[in-house]
């Protein structure tokens, strides 16, 4: 709760996959992935309810282990390659909205995807009170750029490059100008704006988050660069080596 306002954190985890095979559940450093963004909900200061949505129950089974609240499974319809988040969001808030009851009402949503587990309680915490401070504005979490959009080129039919951005790309990058991207690890919304119109990624309040919290496990090497990134904070690690090595 912040400011007398009941939060829901949750947590879209359906079950298909087709980068890596049960993604969600999948083991990274000895934990299932959707632990991590569960354990970073149940730490935050704020956060009231932990819910997961999944069409899975292996996936459901896991997400109660480590302590989040599972009370359905979402249909079948909502969970396809092609279904929307914000299909399965609305489902989850109806539903709850049915138990209202059992306190089931809720202000603000914060959707967390199980993809980004190096983000922390910390980050949640300082999200919600960066969308308090600023009069609940629909926020989005990014991280800045790697590959400079000033850098960035097309190509014409005829074989020729096309700038993405106007302008020279002779320049230090020191005086480059700030660019950011969507990251996917932190929505905020409140519950009563969505729609089935809502786009989360269209957010317009911006939460900047460092680069090593921002990971997106999409592919089989961004498990191990994870992996690799967690033993190193935690000392584990053998050194400061290209994860490579």
């Amino acid at each position: 709760m912040i400011q007398g306002k009941r939060i829901l954190a949750l947590i879209p985890a359906r079950g298909g996959s087709k980068g890596i095979k049960n993604k969600n559940i999948r083991t990274l450093n000895g934990k299932p992935l959707i632990a991590y963004t569960i354990e970073a909900a149940g730490g935050s200061r704020y956060v009231d309810t932990v819910l997961v949505t999944t069409d899975s129950e292996e996936i459901a089974d896991v997400a109660r282990e480590y302590g989040a609240y599972v009370p359905f499974l979402r249909p079948a319809g909502l969970a396809s390659d092609t279904a929307r988040t914000i299909d399965a969001v609305l489902h989850a808030v109806r539903w709850l909205r049915q138990e209202n009851n059992a306190g089931m009402e809720y202000d603000i949503l914060i959707l967390l995807q199980p993809t980004s587990p190096l983000r922390t309680a910390e980050d949640l915490d300082a999200a919600l009170e960066l969308f308090e401070e600023k009069g609940e504005k629909a926020l989005v979490s990014v991280s800045p750029v790697e590959d400079h959009p000033i850098l960035i080129r097309t190509i014409n039919g005829d074989g020729t490059v096309r700038n993405l951005l106007a302008g020279s790309s002779t320049v230090r990058r020191q005086d480059m100008p700030d660019y950011y991207r969507v990251n996917g690890s932190i929505y905020i919304n409140r519950i009563e704006d969505l729609s089935e119109d809502t786009s989360f990624n269209d957010n317009t309040l911006a939460y900047v988050m460092q680069p090593d919290h921002s990971i997106d496990i999409d592919e089989e090497k961004d498990l191990i660069l994870v992996e690799w990134l967690m033993n190193r904070q935690s000392g584990s690690g053998r050194d400061d080596k290209d994860p490579s090595n």
